[in-house]
């Protein structure tokens, strides 16, 4: 008997892994990278996951009723994942979105039916982010208190400290990567946005193997804004976690799982990234391509040889194409 799904939330999750085994001969290394193929999700991102798992358990928990508004804030990939879930149930969904985004998010997000508002277009948002110099997080906390809980049938999201990001990772990722290795891994490898996938798959492999290293990323100082380089080329869906005010960090964060921090740049995201369409056919994103960059060095240690790294890729080169990433005369 065949199997016909009925709707795309049959269809999140259970992502294949690949080994990256060009690319390893390419850089003579002696671990093994394999990498978890997020784009596989029906609207190709790791995303899903979060957009389906938070959305269900609002519903549970009586937060999102029929009629109502699904609203979040974000510049990423979550936007996109909720606006498909939400078409799927039969919710209207609204996006706010800071102003760098790629053309092809918001284009997708519309086409699902969602409707996008950039923050510096709400009144509001907008005084708050030219008193504060642009503090995002102060502008959401503005958006919160002055614009969305004066409104009624909506569900606020708020990725960033929602239970139900990580936990859809220690549910779903981490199962799913100690099947298909068998529970032969050594390390894995995460970027660090929401901090959801780091902390929930850290979590559950910890559980099965304590022994098993968490290394998560974060932007190299020359990727973040600074006085000398204030709008800098950044990578897309990797955020700071250290060395930065507590309220900064998003609460998804569990920052006691991982074992090690690696920092990359930009440029290294972008190479890794054009380097490993070439060698083994996958076209990824930049959080994509710093994964792969931080899997490489830890390869490349000496006391890793032998070992089994595991990266999760987050999403797919096509929602990038407008940007610089696959601009090869481009050099950050």
């Amino acid at each position: 008997m065949g199997k016909i799904n009925k709707s795309i939330t049959e269809l999140v999750g259970k992502t294949p892994l690949l080994e990256l085994v060009n690319y390893e001969k390419k850089h003579n290394l002696e671990a093994k990278i394999l990498v978890k193929l997020e784009y596989f999700n029906p609207n190709q991102s790791v995303k899903d996951r979060i957009a389906l798992s938070m959305i269900e358990d609002a519903e549970k928990k009586g937060l999102l009723k029929p009629g109502y508004t699904v609203v979040e804030t974000t510049s990423g990939n979550t936007g996109i994942g909720l606006a498909a879930i939400a078409a799927s149930k039969g919710y209207k969904f609204r996006v706010y979105v800071q102003d760098n985004v790629s053309k092809e998010r918001f284009q997708v997000i519309k086409a699902f039916g969602g409707e996008t508002i950039k923050l510096s277009e709400e009144p509001h948002v907008a005084k708050t982010l030219a008193e504060t110099g642009g503090d995002f997080v102060a502008a959401i906390k503005t958006l919160k208190e002055e614009v969305l809980s004066k409104e009624e049938n909506i569900y606020f999201v708020d990725q960033v400290s929602n239970p139900a990001n990580p936990a859809v990772h220690e549910r779903t990722t981490g199962p799913e990567i100690w099947e298909d290795t068998d529970g032969n891994l050594d390390i894995f490898v995460a970027n660090v946005g929401t901090g959801g996938t780091v902390s929930g798959t850290g979590k559950f492999l910890k559980s099965k193997n304590p022994d098993i290293k968490i290394v998560a990323i974060q932007p190299g100082p020359n990727s973040l804004p600074s006085e000398t380089n204030p709008e800098p080329e950044e990578i897309t869906g990797v955020h700071p976690f250290e060395g930065i005010p507590a309220e900064r960090i998003p609460a998804a964060f569990d920052r006691n799982i991982y074992d090690e921090k690696v920092e990359v740049e930009t440029v290294e995201a972008f190479k890794a990234a054009r380097e490993v369409a070439k060698s083994d056919g996958i076209l990824i994103g930049t959080s994509s391509g710093a994964a792969i960059y931080a899997a490489t060095k830890l390869a490349q240690r000496p006391e890793n040889k032998g070992k089994t790294i595991v990266a999760v890729l987050p999403d797919t080169g096509l929602r990038y194409l407008s940007t610089n990433l696959f601009n090869e005369d481009f050099l950050v």
